[in-house]
């Protein structure tokens, strides 16, 4: 009969691994995934182009954007290639905890780009040539926000 070896538990302090649950997300590696995502969109780019660009799948690309997989150095460095930006411009006016620094404020608003439809809108915006037209379109889009 042939002997079964498990495998060793590795434990932290007296809390075995297993106990653990999942590792919690650094949220500057949320921040950078942001950031990939806003200015993926910002490019005009879709998940399978990148992707291909990148030689991974687009699923890949996804779990990147959601913060599900954590993205390489020399990843970071591709992607910033592709979507031709620094790297630092992922980390920039981060501090250590992964929130935007209140001193410097960031171009772009990385939140607000999440939301669906928000690029198509800054799209269409940017189309309009009549310098009237759009600030009459901002004045309605504040008044309907309650601003």
């Amino acid at each position: 009969m042939a002997v079964r070896h498990r495998r060793p538990r590795v434990e932290f302090g007296n809390v075995p691994q297993y106990l653990m649950g999942k590792r919690s997300r650094d949220p500057i590696d949320a921040e950078v995934a942001k950031r990939v995502r806003a200015l993926r969109l910002q490019r005009g780019l879709s998940q399978t182009e990148l992707s291909d660009a990148l030689g991974v799948t687009f699923q890949q690309v996804q779990k990147y954007e959601r913060g599900a997989n954590r993205i390489s150095a020399g990843r970071l460095f591709r992607i910033a290639k592709v979507l031709d930006v620094p790297v630092a411009f992922f980390f920039a006016d981060v501090d250590g905890h992964g929130s935007e620094t209140p001193t410097h404020s960031p171009a772009i608003d990385f939140d607000l780009l999440q939301t669906n439809g928000a690029m198509r809108l800054i799209r269409a915006y940017a189309r309009i040539g009549d310098r009237g037209i759009r600030l009459t379109l901002m004045r309605l889009a504040e008044s309907l926000a309650g601003e």
